[in-house]
């Protein structure tokens, strides 16, 4: 091994915080004597659990359990809050951003490195629909999910107050475009919450209020199958939600949901939750791409053609060495990054030590959806669940899968505790502004809320 190598991994999401835990594990005495130095760069100081935004967003989790401090986990790497901007692997060099940054006044930093691993994620896929940017909001962080709880609740609020009829209808109408795991769970879980919140309303009952999904094919949650999308679409239905296949969101302009079937719902509520694009970093790279942008990779998780270059995940092209069909990639989902990062931190262990490298092979075992409490679908080993046993299935796996015992058990003992328990039902719409209250006390104007908020 040279002397002094740098492992710089770019993102701290599931495929950079799992590759650098196992970095740390595989490399325990080059890291004791100082021969190996691993960098995380990302954006946020934690690693968010995305399969729980659902449960933090119905109450069922508190947000702060959802996210893994990587500063106590990667305890044997330099973190770095940033953003790479732009990577030169053909001369190991990548452009940061800091917090520091704009305060410094001496622009981005560069940083050299002998290894990388890119592993920046996705971000959300948005189409030029007029109103979309100004109105809707999206469903991949924690602050996301805690402010779109914050707003339904805000908007019960809102209607359970207000003497306009318009207005109440805008208030209580809540449009989610995108049928995926995102857009379904994030839907089944707040109309869960929110049902049962209008029992504390004197005149909002869950009856008043309408959720509707939008779908641009014609069928929902693909991973579970067919049957299972099916079953799904019932089941919304009977609780009263209005299921659209086959339909898009044509403007959101003016609080006014316009869908291309011709209806048109004032709402004060647009989620949006239609896919994901590879993160905008890629671009920026020397490195191979696909046509959907994703970069190219092969079954031992380097990029195609180049070396020292290696990536997993939302990002990475990964051809599937278990399907039948040759050219198949692996999915970019969360069973297959945390599997390819264990992966990727053997192979660049083995790299570094001249070893031969892993193939990555992974066949895909199936998929769990939470509906709302009690209630979820599953396709798993090919067998379909539906109903309590699939819901169960989907707490028990993603119990098994969030880092570190102190998540599980933290989120063990909620689960617990709020079937002991009623449910919270209070919104913390304030936190978006906390000093607004001092400002105003202290002569200043009250903010104004942003577009799109209540």
């Amino acid at each position: 091994m040279k002397e002094r190598a740098r492992i710089l991994v770019v993102g701290g999401g599931y495929v950079g915080m799992y590759t650098a835990l196992g970095l740390q594990r595989k490399l325990k005495p080059e890291l004791r004597r100082g021969d190996v130095e691993i960098v995380v760069v990302t954006p946020d100081p934690y690693m968010t659990y995305q399969p729980f935004l659902p449960e933090a967003a119905a109450g069922s989790i508190s947000p702060r359990h959802v996210v893994v401090p990587l500063r106590r986990v990667l305890d044997q790497c330099r973190v770095v809050i940033g953003e790479a901007a732009s990577i030169d692997h053909a001369k190991r060099t990548a452009t940061l951003t800091t917090l520091a940054t704009e305060e410094e006044g001496t622009g981005p930093e560069q940083i050299t490195y002998d290894e990388l691993v890119l592993a920046p994620g996705s971000v959300s896929r948005t189409l030029p629909i007029p109103g979309l940017a100004e109105y809707a909001i999206g469903f991949k962080t924690v602050e996301e999910a805690i402010g779109l709880r914050n707003h339904v609740i805000e908007q019960m609020d809102i209607a359970s107050s207000t003497r306009d009829p318009a207005i109440r209808d805008a208030a209580l109408t809540f449009v989610f475009v995108g049928g995926g795991y995102a857009g379904v769970e994030a839907l089944g879980e707040l109309e869960d919450m929110a049902r049962y919140a209008a029992r504390y309303y004197h005149n909002v009952k869950a009856d008043d209020m309408k959720w509707i999904l939008v779908e641009a094919s014609n069928r929902i949650l693909p991973e579970v199958g067919e049957d299972m999308g099916k079953y799904t679409v019932t089941q919304l239905r009977r609780r009263n939600i209005d299921v659209r296949l086959e339909t898009r969101l044509d403007s959101c302009a003016d609080r006014v949901a316009v869908l291309s079937d011709g209806a048109r719902f004032p709402t004060r509520t647009v989620v949006w939750t239609a896919g994901v694009k590879p993160h905008p970093v890629l671009a920026a790279t020397d490195l191979p791409l696909n046509e959907r942008g994703r970069l190219k990779c092969t079954a031992q998780l380097t990029v195609d053609g180049t070396t020292h270059a290696w990536a997993a995940g939302d990002a990475a092209a990964v051809p599937d060495v278990t399907a039948a069909e040759p050219g198949t990639e692996t999915a970019p989902n969360a069973q297959h990054a945390v599997r390819q990062a264990k992966v990727l931190a053997e192979n660049i262990a083995r790299s570094l030590r001249g070893e031969p490298l892993e193939t990555y092979a992974h066949k895909y075992v199936g998929s769990v959806a939470s509906l709302g409490l009690h209630k979820g679908v599953a396709f798993v080993y090919g067998r379909k669940l539906k109903g309590y046993p699939a819901w169960f299935m989907h707490r028990t796996y993603h119990l098994s899968r969030v880092p570190t015992f102190n998540r599980k058990a933290r989120v063990l003992a909620e689960w617990i505790l709020s079937g002991l328990f009623k449910r919270e039902i209070v919104s913390l719409g304030s936190l978006e502004h906390p000093r607004a209250e001092f400002e105003l006390a202290a002569g200043g104007k009250p903010p104004q809320n942003p577009k799109g908020s209540s």
